[in-house]
């Protein structure tokens, strides 16, 4: 009987390269995840509402344009009622007259909030993104 000399194998070098399969596989799903999310961000209404304490309104030297919607759906530009159609005109004068103006915008509890979303949207049209929602303080509870 003749035994062989044993051949002993060095063991395995370790890997000294990244698997990247993986890698790519979470980069292509946040891919994803951006290309869906992207066009929902830009549609989102902009607003840069002020902070305030107890609902007080802002002081400053700013320059305010105040609007309102009363019960019936009319819009008021001061206290001057406007049909909407001459509010977006007006809209845009005062927005190329004072850019950094801040929009004041009051409405009655019972105006539906597509109206208040569609004044929104003509204000950001004519790039008035400084709004501030006006409301009533509730009075303290004894």
């Amino acid at each position: 009987m003749s035994f062989g000399r044993l051949e002993r194998r060095d063991a395995p070098k370790p890997m000294s390269d990244i698997n990247m399969t993986p890698l790519i596989d979470v980069m292509l799903v946040l891919l994803v995840i951006f290309i869906i999310a992207a066009p929902l961000m830009a549609s989102a209404l902009k607003l840069q509402l002020p902070k305030a304490e107890a609902a007080t309104p802002g002081t400053g030297s700013q320059q305010v344009i105040a609007i309102s919607i009363d019960a019936q759906g009319r819009y008021f530009l001061g206290d001057e009622a406007l049909e909407p159609d001459v509010l977006k005109a007006r809209l845009q004068t005062l927005a190329a007259q004072r850019p950094d103006a801040e929009l004041r915008l009051s409405a009655d509890r019972d105006v539906p909030y597509g109206r208040v979303a569609a004044l929104i949207d003509w204000a950001q049209s004519v790039h008035l993104s400084r709004i501030a929602f006006v409301s009533d303080r509730d009075a303290p509870s004894r």
